[in-house]
């Protein structure tokens, strides 16, 4: 049954969108991990007595291998990391140790440390605790001390089976501060670690004592650089420092464990980070950049490998390493869970459980049976979750499909595993090896077979269930909003059976979930495809009568064709995720297209707002086609802050034309009414020209002291708030009507200041440029729909083509509103493609990386991901505070039903959606991955978005005067 009112399909609607939210996740990003599995180790002596770990949070591979040439210097190049980069010359292994996304540090940690890749839905459980219980390399050694950040080491300590086995050294969240240099933190944990050493140092000790035992871990977490990545970028002299720091730290701290335990060879030495860093200072998506990170293994039980000969290049080289002045010593790339393992075999400990890792054999200093005999428990150890998850499967399907490949006659897995044994017996270490590298090879293949088990049925579910909800509400939207008659009996008289029917399918489907374990969520995603099915068919009248108005309208085929042309339109914004430059074609072609297709008549009338709304969606066209990535231009803050409050002072100069008195007032009482109104307009303009000035000038402040300037700082907040508060508590404390203009004045200018101060390249700019060209929009779409009343009235006809013309239209305009038609389905596209270009104007918010961190600078630099978080999406929302509130007038002024415009564009933007679903991916590159989650997330939430859109159209607009435009209002009056 269709809901009967426009609240029961909100309702609706919003349930659907954040079950099916959650389809992704359940379809391509299942968490990996089992349970019940048996530990196993290498069951020889190893070869390292114990293991220090170094992970440099943030440090890109290239920034350290790399050698640094001072451009501004002309000095000759210079490695960062000299003691690193000789442990290479002298043999170590080393190489680019590959991350996946989300490129963050809790994520980062797990993969190395415990050798498996969080699925992506952990990212909403939050970043410092763990989302899940699993094990690791520290929950099996003897002991592990770890020193560093408190947002990554307890997360292990409490992982821990017991805890006590995990000692941690922190510094507090304060010292986390992004204004001064990051180096402090690393110069805290090596001081720490050089205490540290000094205790243990006391012969006898119980400290003394356990250090000496075997199988134990030292972690040390270098969070500075990432902390010089964010505030100064990857390529200042303060990141770049950072690695030097850092190297020298961990010179001095190897020779103190090197004369702590009297030289006695049996340290191994693994120096790694858990994510990379982007130009702009951020990370989290899956660029490259984010991606690649450094891997160098030292001391005991790492092999040692020989420089090819002089003027030859050794293998693994390409060209991103050609050039670091390292081609003659082998460069052997891993994936990040590879480490765990490596890490694992080092020491002689129990495999983690839950590793997807394999094993780098390379590595490995050892006899050829250790190798042999590491590679087979790496192969155990991996085949015990295939066999977990398949015996998992095979109890629970009703038709259970084993993986074919380790179901071969003569290639299953205890076959192989005889093989292997055999060739070990032999002494054919090296057939062992391959064998194993095969094994773990289909193991993590069939582990990879059970994720995907389910995708053809859960794929087919979710498809017919947004095909769906866009049928169930277009129906909707013709019956309330468009259909000037609707049947009287809309419901089919089979409406009985084919209830029933839905809900034996969805019994049937019910059925099956349960017999197989299936999670609750599954019943979800199958009911609203039969509920809303079944009200399709249920509604057959209605859909006859739609078909039959096609059939005899002479122009029937306009609404297919114009249908057909807002499908197109949303496929182009579809791929627009991928290349902004389809908003630049998009803006030139309304630039060009929409003056020439209005009537002539219209053209004489507003030509000179036709030019000016050439001229500005040119100008706008220009900003989608600069680069997301972008370095912090103050001149061009300060510039965009300057026009702003420039625009304020012309719009307080015009003001008085749209200032209006209380109704009834005269004289002086409407003058000082007029002019407080105006007042409001002068402060607001004000407080855009103090952030312009305010902005760079703390920024350069805090660039030079080290330090956010406390007085600074509260001056920025003063101003954020203030500005932000104005045009809501001018809007909210008004007893009488404002006009239009003076309403988006206010609105505009209130969220400059705020998005001035957050501001770090050209965004003040695109800011400036959209909100003129979305008032040029309103003030086209009035004159307009205008032009069409006055044609209709003297034609006495229907002024333009419905989207059905099934029954003689109603009047155009009444007190509640009128019919919808096929020129509200240009102002509803056109609606969305304002959306979309306040998505990507300056950015690409499918990635918050290519957003920089630096625009919170000013107001805060302590290390809070919430706040910093919360004020990034501040910023990145303004645009659409902006949108909301001139959609919200022309809504009015066209004289629609309310809510009627913005419920036809969230049932048809599913179409998008749908789009986006198919093109989630889980493998390829990282980049590829988390772009495709992000492009789902987008669209899947825009129902939600475009309710909260109309909320804040109506809290930020209120109640206003809308009078009609000057030459219509002339004409009456004639």
């Amino acid at each position: 049954m269709l809901p009967a009112t426009r609240n029961g399909l909100l309702l609706i609607g919003v349930l659907f969108h954040v079950v099916y939210l959650w389809s992704i996740f359940d379809i391509y990003f299942r968490s990996p991990l089992v349970h019940g599995m048996t530990p196993h180790r290498v069951g020889l002596p190893a070869p390292a007595k114990r293991l220090v770990l170094f992970v440099a949070d943030g440090l890109r591979a290239d920034k350290i291998y790399e050698p640094h040439r001072n451009a501004t210097s002309g000095a000759a190049a210079e490695e960062l990391a000299p003691f690193l980069l000789g442990k290479i010359r002298a043999g170590a292994p080393w190489g680019v140790s590959h991350t996946r996304v989300p490129t963050e540090s809790r994520p980062g940690h797990v993969a190395a440390i415990a050798g498996f890749y969080e699925d992506v839905s952990a990212v909403t459980k939050g970043w410092k605790m763990n989302p899940v219980e699993f094990d690791s390399l520290f929950n099996e050694s003897r002991h592990t001390w770890s020193f560093g950040s408190p947002d990554i080491l307890p997360m292990f300590a409490h992982g821990a089976s017991d805890r006590s086995r995990v000692d941690t050294f922190m510094y507090s969240h304060e010292f986390e501060d992004f204004s001064g240099n990051g180096d402090r933190l690393d110069t805290w944990v090596f001081d720490e670690a050089e205490r540290f050493l000094g205790r243990a140092g006391v012969a006898g000790s119980e400290l003394n004592a356990l250090m000496h035992e075997d199988q134990v871990v030292f972690f040390f977490h270098l969070l500075g650089i990432d902390s010089n990545g964010h505030s100064f970028k990857p390529y200042s002299k303060e990141y770049l420092g950072n690695i030097r720091s850092v190297d020298r730290g961990i010179q001095r701290l190897v020779a103190q464990f090197e004369a702590f335990y009297g030289g006695d060879g049996k340290t191994a030495y693994v120096f790694t980070a858990d994510h990379g860093m982007g130009d702009r200072g951020a990370h989290g998506d899956g660029h490259p950049d984010n991606t690649r990170t450094p891997l160098i293994v030292w001391g005991a039980g790492a092999a040692m490998a020989p420089a090819a000969a002089a003027g030859k290049e050794a293998p693994g080289h390409d060209g991103f390493s050609r050039g670091w002045g390292l081609e003659r010593f082998r460069r052997t790339d891993v994936n990040q869970a590879d480490i765990a393992p490596l890490m694992a075999a080092l020491i002689g400990v129990d495999f983690p459980l839950n590793s997807v890792g394999t094993l780098p054999l390379d590595y490995l200093d050892a006899s050829a049976e250790f190798r042999a005999r590491a590679a087979l428990t790496n192969a155990l150890q991996v085949l015990e979750q295939y066999r977990v998850k398949h015996d998992e499967k095979q109890h629970t399907e009703l038709f259970f499909r084993p993986y074919a490949p380790l179901h071969q006659p003569t290639n299953d897995p205890e076959h192989m595993l005889a093989r292997i044994r055999r060739d070990i017996a032999a002494q054919s270490y090296a057939a062992a090896e391959a064998e194993c590298a095969q094994l773990v090879r289909l193991c993590i293949e069939g582990l990879r077979y059970f994720q995907r088990y389910d995708w053809l049925l859960l794929r087919s579910i979710v498809s017919l269930g947004y095909l769906g909800w866009i049928v169930h509400s277009l129906l909707f939207i013709l019956r309330e909003y468009v259909l000037a008659a609707p049947p009287a009996a809309c419901r089919s008289r089979h409406a009985g059976w084919i209830a029933t029917a839905g809900g034996l399918v969805f019994a049937a489907m019910a059925a099956v979930f349960y017999r197989q374990g299936s999670p609750a969520m599954y019943y979800a995603y199958t009911l609203f495809p039969v509920y809303f099915w079944a009200d399709a068919l249920q509604h057959g009248p209605l859909v006859r009568q739609i078909a039959a108005g096609y059939a005899h309208a002479p122009t029937g085929w306009q609404p297919l064709a114009f249908a057909a042309g807002y499908v197109l339109v949303l496929e182009a914004l579809v791929y627009a995720y991928f290349d902004r430059r389809v908003y630049t074609a998009v803006f030139v072609a309304l630039a060009v297209a929409w003056p020439l297709g209005v009537s002539a008549r219209f053209r004489r009338q507003h030509g000179a707002l036709l030019a000016l709304w050439s001229g500005l969606c040119l100008l706008t066209s220009v900003f989608t086609l600069l680069p997301v990535e972008r370095n912090s231009h103050w001149g061009l803050v300060a510039g965009g802050g300057a026009i702003a409050a420039l625009s304020g002072l012309g719009a307080w100069q015009y003001s008085a034309k749209f200032t209006l008195p209380p109704p009834g007032a005269a004289g002086a009482v409407a003058r000082l009414a007029v002019a407080r109104d105006r007042l409001v307009i002068l402060c607001q303009t004000l407080l855009v020209g103090l952030a312009a000035v305010l902005g760079p000038l703390t920024s350069k402040e805090t660039e030079r002291r080290g330090s956010l300037p406390r007085v600074h700082q509260l001056a920025c907040w003063a101003v954020l708030v203030a500005a932000t508060l104005v045009p809501l508590a001018h809007g909210a404390g008004r007893t009488r009507d404002q006009h239009f203009l003076h309403r988006l004045v206010t609105i505009y200018l209130g969220f400059a200041a705020p998005f001035v101060l957050l501001t770090v390249s050209y965004e003040s700019l695109f800011y400036i440029a959209y909100a003129a060209v979305l008032l040029l929009w309103l003030s086209l779409e009035r004159a307009l729909y205008h032009e069409r009343a006055e044609l209709l009235l003297l034609a006495r006809a229907p002024a333009a083509p419905r989207l059905s013309r099934l029954a003689p239209p109603g009047p155009p305009l009444s007190a509640s509103g009128r019919r919808l038609g096929l020129s509200d389905m240009r102002t509803g596209i056109m609606f969305l493609f304002f959306v979309n270009v306040a998505f990507f104007g300056t950015g690409n918010v499918a990635s918050l990386a290519s957003f920089s961190l630096d625009s919170v600078y000013r107001l805060i630099t302590v290390f809070d991901p919430f706040l910093m978080s919360a004020l990034l999406l501040f910023k990145i929302f303004i645009p659409f505070f902006l949108v909301s509130a001139v959609f919200g007038v022309l809504s009015r002024s066209l004289e629609l039903p309310p809510f009627s415009l913005f419920l036809f564009v969230l049932s048809t933007t599913d179409v998008m959606t749908l789009n986006f679903f198919f093109l989630v991916r889980d493998d390829g590159s990282w980049l590829d991955i988390g772009m495709s989650i992000s492009h789902f997330c987008i669209s899947g939430l825009f129902v939600l978005f475009t309710i909260v859109l109309f909320v804040l159209s109506h809290a930020l607009v209120g109640s206003v005067l809308i009078p009609p435009p000057a030459h219509a209002a002339a004409k009456k009056l004639r």
